[in-house]
């Protein structure tokens, strides 16, 4: 019974893979999925008729896979696995007594399998020690080591603040994520334990939109951390004992035609002309998910009636479009300059009909508009009179800015104009500043410069990160520079006077054949410091097991595929890197004093198919706001199907690792090292620590005790890391996903704290919750 039951399971096998390995072979994929199934077809028939011949044939295909396998990937236990799994296992079951002596009888086979079994457990044998071997290598990492040099002594960190203090969002508002405090370092940040853990209440409910995301970074101003929540409360916390010491709910509500319900972050100003203790001498300002702009006292919360409208700043005023939902603020404004600069989030692929990406900077005391700064009109920077209104659907910054007052300039990254995937019509506007970093004027609004990283964007590449300033050292003295990360993995390096690269940017050939009406750019920009990873072929397409794997190639080949920038098209198109960006909103850290940064690359392909107006269905009832699936583009001739590609099992279709940790010296340009981030612990249906190197979304920080702290990985845990080599040194186990980016203080005991707030991404699906949580040295 049970040879008949194995042979049934190999013949099952066989036509399985045999019906896919036609399939494969047809659309110019790999043979062998052809050549196992027949493998395994003649192996049930010898099976069914008891020949011991069937454990040689086997032995034959372990071999033969084996010696595919290492020629296609080497030794990467990663991608061995999938190829030689099933086969493995199988191999084993032949070689049972079950199997193995109903085989050796007389009667059945007229012989003994004494032969055949022997061959296949030397080939069964060689497999497992290639196995062995390969757990023992990651052909993938890059080792090696930062230079742990201080090349400049007196470093400018952008702001005039305590060292214990973190003011805003990215600390100072040069956003280097960098902390001067250095109680922690990498030989006691292993003894880190939990201070105090506090719960804000804010929780995600049913009616929610999908993207409802726990981001925000804390800030702390003496004795008191600032955070907000998705549903946009502000709230006051002791930083020694996370006691709360006010809360504010704006009452923003709920609307399904947001895309994303989050908080990335609120602003913190000290009016320099007002007197200690006055009522909103320090405020803090909340945006909002309905387009508000809340001032409220730093003291007790309560709303500061000087300032715009009785306290709030409605931005929805001047926008060409007023559809609830469809316009809202989730980052920070920029404090400097005695402004409050404030960009806005559109919703993605909704509509022809959205609101500007217009850049406003308000008096930060009163809240009258000092200028406007609007991509569509971009020479015109005076307040738009009563009655006016930006222009629509121009590109946005959803993300954060960062200034210099030294300068007098503000640093903008920009999107693009919806629909991401459509380029025809775009007006001459659009085209220079899609998805660019923009300098302007900090008094006057006017551009500077701007540097567009992508042409003619059809891919969603927005620049999504805060650019870091930071000094760096070049052959011809320090130049002001600026780091700008992009989704494609481009590292952009540019003097910030000018925008002229300081690490070197070249144009390359860029794919063709848009639909009609549309068009390519023929080239497009690369950096010289780039993390953006090699074309994919069929042999990179990954499963858990040989079936989805052969699934996957199956897929790939059936999608266009050029490379990057590929053209989105009916047939359906892979890109990779995807919308989800290489790099995203958490940016990356650098080390001012070493000149030095820490990232977090990610990489997941995306697939985007163009529907026809014709076929697009009707909106279903109680549709919420994506970014995934079908994507309407109202007014548009096609609407488009995004997503992430996926295997059956839902698990990425091509091979991990798809995050990692890296460093790279951003004097030369050069990565130093590059190695696996996180494990599937919370995305498999074990919970299995194996490092395989997950997608993340979050950002890290960089103290000067040489620690980097991240979070982001879709596992629940803060680490820390060696900045100079990646090593990783600790881990926090958290009681819900950790997509934000954390923050560092201290106190006037001289007590460092590290803090980070865990509650969960709706995007990427893990565990939502409500934690603040700070840790410190024991005692």
């Amino acid at each position: 019974m049970a040879i008949t039951l194995t042979a049934l399971v190999f013949l099952l096998i066989g036509a399985a893979l045999g019906v896919g390995g036609v399939w494969l072979a047809v659309l110019g994929g790999s043979w062998y999925y052809l050549i196992a199934a027949v493998a395994f077809l003649v192996v049930a028939v010898l099976l069914f008729r008891r020949r011991s011949s069937a454990l040689l044939l086997y032995a034959l295909l372990v071999i033969g896979t084996l010696g595919w396998a290492i020629w296609e990937i080497g030794f990467d236990w990663w991608q061995l696995a999938p190829r030689g799994g099933v086969i493995m296992v199988l191999g084993l079951w032949l070689l049972t007594p079950w199997i193995r002596r109903g085989l050796a009888s007389p009667a059945n086979s007229g012989g003994s399998s004494g032969g055949p079994a022997l061959a296949l457990s030397v080939t069964v044998v060689a497999a497992l020690v290639v196995a062995g071997y390969s757990m023992s290598q990651d052909p993938i990492q890059i080792k090696g080591e930062l230079s742990k040099e201080i090349v400049s002594d007196a470093v400018d960190l952008g702001g005039n603040m305590p060292d214990g203090d973190w003011h805003q969002y990215g600390r100072t508002p040069y956003g280097q994520r960098y902390s001067p405090l250095k109680q922690i370092t990498t030989e006691n940040v292993s003894k880190l334990q939990i201070a105090w853990t506090y719960r804000t209440g804010d929780v995600k409910l049913p009616e929610d939109v999908g993207e409802t995301t726990y981001q925000v970074t804390p800030l702390k101003v003496r004795d008191t951390l600032f955070i907000c929540t998705p549903h946009n409360w502000a709230i006051a916390l002791d930083a020694a004992t996370g006691k709360e010491k006010w809360k504010f709910d704006p009452n923003s509500g709920m609307n399904p035609d947001r895309q994303h319900q989050t908080c990335r972050g609120v602003s913190y100003y000290a009016d320099p002309a007002a007197t200690p203790g006055q009522p909103c001498a320090e405020r803090v300002y909340l945006p909002t998910s309905d387009a508000r702009l809340i001032a409220l006292d730093a003291a007790n919360g309560q709303v500061c009636p000087s300032f715009a409208d009785k306290g709030t700043l409605h931005l929805e005023k001047g926008m060409p479009y007023n559809p609830a939902g469809y316009y809202y603020s989730t980052s920070p404004p920029v404090v400097a300059a005695g402004k409050i600069i404030v960009g806005g989030a559109v919703n993605d692929n909704y509509s022809t009909q959205e609101q500007s990406g217009v850049i406003r900077a308000f008096d930060i005391n009163t809240g009258a508009l000092v200028w406007n700064w609007d991509s569509g009109n971009p020479d015109v920077t005076t307040p738009l009179p009563d009655g006016q209104t930006y222009t629509h659907n121009s590109p946005n910054s959803w993300s954060v800015s960062s200034a210099d007052e030294k300068l007098g300039l503000l640093y903008v990254p920009l999107g693009n104009q919806t629909p991401d995937q459509l380029g025809a019509g775009r007006s001459a506007n659009v085209e220079k500043f899609s998805s660019s970093i923009v300098a302007l004027d900090l008094n006057t609004g006017q551009m500077r410069w701007v540097r567009q990283t992508v042409h003619h964007d059809l891919w969603d590449m927005d620049v999504p990160s805060q650019p870091t300033l930071v000094d760096i050292n070049t052959a011809s003295g320090t130049v002001p520079g600026l780091v700008g990360p992009t989704k494609q993995g481009d590292l952009y390096v540019l003097d910030r006077r000018t925008g002229e690269p300081i690490i070197p940017v070249k144009e390359i050939p860029a794919p063709t054949g848009a639909i009609e009406g549309d068009f390519t750019s023929p080239t497009q920009p690369i950096s010289d410091l780039t993390f953006s990873p090699p074309p994919l072929t069929g042999k990179d397409m990954w499963g858990v097991s040989m079936f989805d794997q052969l699934v996957c190639r199956i897929e790939f080949l059936k999608l266009r595929y050029e490379g990057r920038y590929t053209p989105p098209s009916l047939q359906g198109s892979l890109i990779y890197p995807g919308n989800f960006g290489v790099f995203n909103w958490g940016g990356v850290a650098v080390d001012p004093e070493r000149q030095i940064m820490f990232g977090m690359p990610t990489y997941l392909a995306f697939t985007s198919r163009l529907v026809p107006r014709a076929d697009v269905p009707a909106p279903g009832v109680g549709t919420k706001g994506s970014e995934q699936g079908l994507n309407r583009n109202e007014g548009a001739p096609y609407a488009v199907v995004m997503g992430p590609f996926v295997s059956p099992l839902g698990l990425p279709c091509q091979t991990p690792p798809w995050g990692y940790v890296a460093g790279a010296d951003l004097r030369t340009g050069k990565i130093a090292w590059k190695h696996r981030n996180g494990t599937v612990r919370d995305s498999s249906p074990l919970p299995l620590p194996f490092k395989v190197g997950v997608p993340g979304i979050g950002g890290p920080i960089i103290t000067a005790g040489g620690v980097a702290f991240l979070g982001a990985a879709v596992d629940d845990y803060l680490r820390a890391y060696n900045v100079t080599n990646g090593e990783q040194l600790w881990e926090a186990r958290l009681p819900a996903g950790g997509q934000s980016t954390p923050m560092t203080f201290s106190l006037d005991d001289g007590k460092q704290y590290v803090v980070i707030v865990a509650g969960g991404h709706g995007s990427v699906g893990t565990k939502p919750g409500d934690y603040v949580i700070a840790y410190t040295l024991p005692k």
